[in-house]
């Protein structure tokens, strides 16, 4: 049996630079010198699911996507 996790993740090709993703999530995403998101790779608590959710959504680009990731039990 395995769990599920939750972690972001940018598409370079797709994004722009808007920024609005870091806005909206600063909890994991931080911006470089350009403008361009740098996601923090740590799987998403569920206490920020919902935020990480809102802000994938609100991407004007749909660059930035959630992803669900099975981990094996150990």
């Amino acid at each position: 049996m395995s769990a599920t996790r939750i972690k972001l993740r940018v598409n370079p090709i797709m994004c722009v630079a808007h920024g609005l993703c870091a806005e909206m999530f600063p909890e994991r995403i931080t911006l470089d010198e350009w403008g361009f998101p740098i996601i923090d790779p740590t799987p998403i608590t569920p206490d920020l699911e919902e935020h990480a959710r809102r802000a994938a959504e609100a991407c004007p680009t749909v660059a930035l996507l959630l992803e669900r990731e099975q981990v094996p039990h150990r």
